[in-house]
């Protein structure tokens, strides 16, 4: 059976839409030098470092460069959640946001960068939901109800969002951190 030519080419757009969504999904976030984003979590940093190669994979701040000052020591460390806990999904799918965090545990600040979780009233996305992480510790629970706001209805995306910040929060900190700094 042949279709007509205006159907067919309508099936074809509605079966690329959403590989087409994925790949400007996907573009959108990753960026290998978000040095304006970085500069929001630690604004007295003066240089950072890229990912790299390493693993966990994570920025390097400093307040000093370490190219021109010998021994200049990190301010802390950013990293993409979705670099560190790809599984973790919100109700719709990956909350993908960039996480600070300084060299005594503690969050710096959470960016939120791309989700497709539900907006409104109840979402994760208004810009109260990252501002509580701020200052929290890596050996806090993070727990919704607890010491994280719950969003009503939007229970699943603000429990994926706290696991995704507590998780890839810690596995840095087992990388970058000694137990004394933690104290």
């Amino acid at each position: 059976m042949v279709l007509p030519r205006p159907v067919a080419l309508t099936l074809t757009l509605l079966l690329l839409a959403p590989l087409v969504s994925l790949a400007q999904s996907v573009a959108g976030f990753i960026d290998p030098m978000p040095t304006a984003r970085l500069k929001q979590l630690f604004p007295t940093a003066v240089t950072f470092t890229p990912r790299g190669e390493r693993d966990p994979l994570y920025f390097t701040a400093y307040a000093a460069d370490p190219a021109t000052v010998k021994g200049a020591k990190p301010v802390g460390w950013a990293f993409w959640t979705t670099d560190l806990v790809p599984g973790e999904l919100g109700y719709h799918g990956h909350i993908h946001m960039l996480i600070g965090m300084n060299t005594q545990g503690r969050i710096t600040g959470v960016i939120m960068d791309r989700n497709t979780e539900p907006y409104g009233d109840i979402s994760i996305n208004r810009p109260e939901f990252p501002l509580q992480f701020k200052g929290k510790s890596i050996r806090d629970r993070f727990e919704v109800g607890q010491d994280v706001d719950v969003t009503s209805r939007a229970t699943i995306s603000v429990r994926a969002a706290a696991r995704e910040i507590r998780e890839s929060a810690r596995m840095v900190a087992r990388a970058v951190l000694t137990p004394d700094a933690l104290r």
